[in-house]
């Protein structure tokens, strides 16, 4: 009679356990037992993906601002953001209303005495006549506080090209600072005495070699030639 083969997964009445046994089991347990590798593994797939997705959009950004296809605004500021040129409109005030002081911060002597006094023959109230620095390059430089606007508004209009600077005085006073490129004072016949603004063309001119502010004079040396 012949016999039944043998199950070889069966010895002495016992179940043999194989290899693929063993890692049908292990990888059952493991992925039963550690749910938190198979999330790690999710989780580092997701990023993955996402940080290829950001390098692929970088080069894409980068390629089209250099081919000018993307513009990216520029960090310059609205010059009426940043102008301290005052907007208000200045009726013209008359000139024995005003009083100014007159410095001279050219290397020309008797520069400040003698247009002082062309401003006394205009009626000017002149106060004090003298030398300072300034650091400006220009005609000259219209300086008073917010209570004298409307007083250095006249007083530019007899300065054609001077520029106008607001400082912290809260008197109504002027001063005229004259500045390297002074020659004369407006005709006194062809002074516009119309309405208008003040006038600070600083602001849209830069040359190299003078500073964005000038220099406004806190101390006036005494002088024996002004």
């Amino acid at each position: 009679m012949a016999r039944k083969p043998q199950d070889p997964t069966v010895l002495h009445g016992h179940h043999v356990v194989t290899g693929s046994d063993l890692r049908a089991t292990f990888v059952e347990e493991d992925e039963l037992e550690n749910p938190d590798r198979m999330r790690r593994r999710i989780i580092h797939g997701v990023v993955l993906v996402l940080l290829v997705g950001l390098l692929v959009a970088a080069v894409v950004v980068a390629m089209a601002i250099q081919n000018g296809q993307i513009k990216i605004p520029t960090a310059e500021r609205s010059r009426a953001a940043v102008s301290a040129c005052p907007e208000a409109t200045y009726d013209y005030v008359p000139h024995e209303k005003i009083r100014l002081n007159v410095y001279n911060s050219t290397n020309r002597p008797g520069l400040a005495k003698t247009v002082a006094d062309e401003l006394v023959a205009r009626k000017f109230a002149v106060g004090t006549v003298g030398n300072t620095e300034s650091g400006f390059h220009g005609v000259a430089l219209v300086v008073s506080g917010a209570a004298g606007q409307s007083s250095a508004f006249s007083v530019q209009r007899n300065l054609p090209g001077s520029d106008y600077v607001q400082d912290g005085r809260t008197d109504a006073t002027v001063d005229v600072i004259l500045t390297g490129d002074f020659k004369d004072l407006a005709k006194p016949e062809l002074v516009d005495q119309t309405p208008g603004k003040l006038s600070c063309p600083r602001e849209t001119r830069r040359e190299a070699d003078a500073p964005a502010t000038p220099v406004v004079p806190s101390v006036v040396p005494a002088s024996p030639n002004p």
